[in-house]
C-alpha cells in the first residue's frame, strides 16, 4: 500500500501545533493538578483534581515545563494575597509542585503558642464548628474543626487532632521575597514550619492560585474500572467546587 507522504506531514503538523497551544495554555493561563496528600483537608481531599491559574502571580521560570532558565525573578508580579491556596515548587528540588495556604507575607514574625496561631503579635481568631469530624492522615483521625479568620478577613477552615502534637514554636520572621505557608490539616502538613523541610518559599517559586475542583475521586474505595462502583468512588457533589 502507498503511503500519502503529505497525509504524514499534515498530521505531524497538527500534532505539532496541538503540542504548542497545549504547552502555551499549560504555562501562561491554566494548568491541571492533583491531589496526593491529605495536607490540606478538608478544603481538599485526596483525589480531588483541581485547576490553578498561572497569570494570578506573573510569571517565572517555574511557569514553565521543566523550568527552563530564560529570565530572571517574575515578570508582570502580583502580589498572593494572605489565606490564598497557592501551588509553588518546593525549595528541597525547585521541581516538585506542593500547595498550602499562604499564612504569612514577607516581614511578616509567625508563632504558634499553646496552637494557636499568632501574626505580628496577633492571633488569629478560631471558631470551634465540630468536635467528631473525621480526617485522614495515613489512617481516619478524629479532630477538631474550626473557622480561622485571617486579619484581611479572609476564613477558611482548618482541623487540629484532639491532642494537638504542635503546640508552640519559636517566631518564625518571613524574609523579604519569601512566603509562610501552612496546611489546613495543621497536624499532618509538612510546612513553613519546618525550616529543614519545606520552609520559607521564594516569590520565585510560586507557581499559580488554585481556583476550583473540576473532578474528585477516591480509588482507595475501588479500583477505577470498577464501574458499578463509581457512586461511591466519584465525589459529583465536589464538581465544579470553588476553593476558598
Amino acid at each position: 500500500m502507498k503511503i500519502n507522504k503529505n497525509i504524514i506531514i499534515e498530521n505531524i503538523k497538527t500534532i505539532f501545533y496541538a503540542l504548542v497551544i497545549a504547552i502555551v495554555i499549560r504555562s501562561l493561563f491554566i494548568q491541571p493538578f492533583y491531589i496526593p496528600s491529605s495536607s490540606m483537608e478538608p478544603t481538599m481531599l485526596i483525589g480531588d483534581r483541581l485547576f490553578v491559574t498561572k497569570y494570578s502571580y506573573g510569571y517565572s521560570k517555574h511557569s514553565f515545563p521543566f523550568s527552563p532558565t530564560i529570565f530572571k525573578g517574575r515578570l508582570l508580579f502580583n502580589a498572593p494575597k494572605r489565606g490564598d491556596v497557592v501551588v509553588f515548587k518546593t525549595t528541597q528540588d525547585n521541581r516538585t509542585d506542593f500547595i498550602k495556604r499562604l499564612i504569612g507575607l514577607p516581614g511578616d514574625n509567625i508563632q504558634f503558642i499553646n496552637g494557636d496561631v499568632y501574626i505580628n503579635n496577633n492571633q488569629i481568631t478560631k471558631s470551634l464548628t465540630s468536635k467528631s469530624d473525621v480526617i485522614y492522615c495515613g489512617n481516619q483521625v478524629k479532630v477538631n474543626t474550626f473557622v480561622e479568620t485571617l486579619p484581611n478577613g479572609k476564613t477558611h477552615k482548618t482541623v487540629y487532632y484532639k491532642n494537638n502534637s504542635y503546640q508552640n514554636t519559636g517566631v518564625f520572621i518571613v524574609p523579604e521575597k519569601h512566603y509562610f505557608f501552612l496546611g489546613d490539616n495543621r497536624d499532618c502538613s509538612g510546612d513553613s514550619r519546618f525550616l529543614t523541610g519545606l520552609g520559607y518559599v521564594p516569590e520565585v517559586n510560586l507557581v499559580g492560585k488554585a481556583q476550583f475542583i473540576f473532578f474528585s475521586s477516591d480509588f482507595r474505595i475501588a479500583s477505577i474500572f470498577s464501574f458499578w462502583k463509581w457512586h461511591k468512588t466519584i465525589r459529583f457533589d465536589r464538581f465544579l467546587k470553588r476553593i476558598n
